[in-house]
């Protein structure tokens, strides 16, 4: 006796809609509801000195987070001419 089954497979099931590029563009970055600042990635070459003192102060944080604080406060200052 062979029989159907009668459960719907995952393909039934799946109603949603595609996600686009295009959706992807227009989507938003929140933490907790708020809208939250986007990172951009890049290459930049530091001193041996500066990446061992930030992943020796960063523990498991990230010693790239510990670089990005004190650089976005001196961004906000108006110190550069």
């Amino acid at each position: 006796m062979s029989r159907k089954s009668s459960l719907k497979t995952s393909e039934e099931l799946d109603d949603y809609p595609e996600i686009t590029q295009a959706d992807l563009d227009q989507a938003r970055f929140r933490v907790n509801l708020q809208d939250a600042p986007r990172k951009q990635r890049v290459n930049i070459m530091l001193d041996t000195g500066v990446i061992a003192f930030f992943k020796a102060k960063a523990g498991s944080r990230g010693y790239q987070t510990l670089i990005n604080e004190p650089s976005k406060r001196l961004s906000t200052r108006k110190i550069w001419k």
